[in-house]
């Protein structure tokens, strides 16, 4: 059993990393909510077949009584529309403020069902069972919750803490290549900001099989470099925006396309090597950081480029939920491991953006 703490006051929470923490989840979770009557399980229509029987068994064996909220997979149902089925979903299960919420997916999942458990009833307990690798790294931890809108990504959402985190890193044996994959991105994010060793040993990694057998420490090393910003950064006004690392670009190639041709780890790993390229012309990054980052992403079959104008990355960022009046706060690299905050004009964005082909 890893356990990385999370010390936010009387909103602390733990987060467990165990192979086969699924089948123990009803035990933790009865431990941390005595009272609880009900529980709602939130999954979507990839996940649920798989697990949700599983979770459903051994929360049942507690006591408790559950109903399980399927919504269809995808980026693009994380919306107002879904939100509000998962919300008559948790009125029609008579849900009270005693009661909880579990998200059993990915990031989607996640974002959606704390989105759901920090508004129904003015917010019931949360607790988050990501059966992804970038929610078990990134957006299940430090308590981000959104939904998107058409005109941009995560643009209503609140700041809400799962009482707990439960990472079962066998989860990640059912993931299509594709996410496990998409999770990695955010992965190499944390060592390009952060963690120069942990980018090291990514490098070192030969394949897959490689990946998943070092999944538990790689999950660990993740949720401990998050946890100590969240710590002294829990509502995204300073340091944790280091943690938006490729995302401002990144972001806009996912709305570009709709949000259905690249996924979010895909649009990060884009995001990550175009504002690198950048700042390595401006003179603000050693020189060949771009490089490394593209080998990294290319040896798992990631896409470092992409069909876009500076018009419109320009577009898509407009709509930036980081954007504070006429600036927007760049997230840039000085070298592997080393990041800085870079305050920027919009007016002087397209410093940035990639250059015209």
């Amino acid at each position: 059993m890893r356990i990385v703490h999370v010390e936010l006051g009387q909103k602390s929470y733990n987060i467990e990393i165990e192979r086969g923490l699924l089948e123990q989840a009803g035990q933790k979770i009865r431990a941390l909510l005595p009272r609880a009557e009900k529980a709602a399980v939130i999954t979507d229509s990839n996940v649920g077949p798989l697990y949700a029987s599983i979770l459903r068994q051994a929360l049942e064996k507690e006591g408790l009584s559950v109903t399980v909220l399927t919504f269809q997979a995808g980026e693009e149902r994380k919306n107002l529309v879904t939100l509000g089925t998962l919300y008559d979903g948790l009125a029609a299960a008579g849900l009270t403020r005693s009661d909880m919420v579990i998200a059993l997916g990915g990031g989607v999942t996640g974002d959606m069902g704390g989105l759901a458990a920090a508004t129904f009833l003015r917010g019931i307990a949360f607790i988050q069972i990501p059966t992804s690798l970038l929610a078990a790294v990134d957006s299940s931890v430090g308590g981000k919750v959104a939904i998107d809108l058409k005109s941009g990504k995560n643009l209503v959402g609140a700041f809400y803490q799962p009482k707990a985190v439960f990472i079962d890193p066998d989860l990640l044996k059912t993931l299509p290549v594709r996410y496990l994959h998409d999770g990695l991105a955010e992965v190499i994010k944390y060592g390009c900001i952060l963690d120069r060793e942990l980018f090291s040993q990514l490098e070192r990694l030969r394949d897959d099989r490689d990946l998943l057998e070092q999944a538990d420490g790689i999950i660990e090393t993740c949720c401990a470099l998050k946890a100590r910003i969240v710590e002294k950064d829990e509502f995204d006004t300073g340091e944790r925006m280091l943690l938006n690392f490729g995302h401002t670009l990144g972001h806009a190639v996912e709305k570009t396309f709709h949000f259905d041709t690249f996924s979010h780890g895909e649009g990060v790993g884009i995001g990550m090597v175009l504002i690198t390229g950048r700042s390595e012309a401006l003179g603000l990054t050693e020189p060949g950081t771009a490089d490394k980052i593209k080998a990294l992403l290319q040896k798992f079959l990631l896409p470092v480029t992409v069909a876009m104008k500076p018009e419109d990355f320009l577009k898509a960022v407009a709509l930036d939920k980081k954007k504070r009046g006429s600036s927007l706060t760049l997230v840039l690299l000085k070298t592997i491991g080393e990041s800085f905050l870079q305050k920027t004009e919009f007016s002087g964005l397209e410093d940035y953006l990639p250059e015209k082909t």
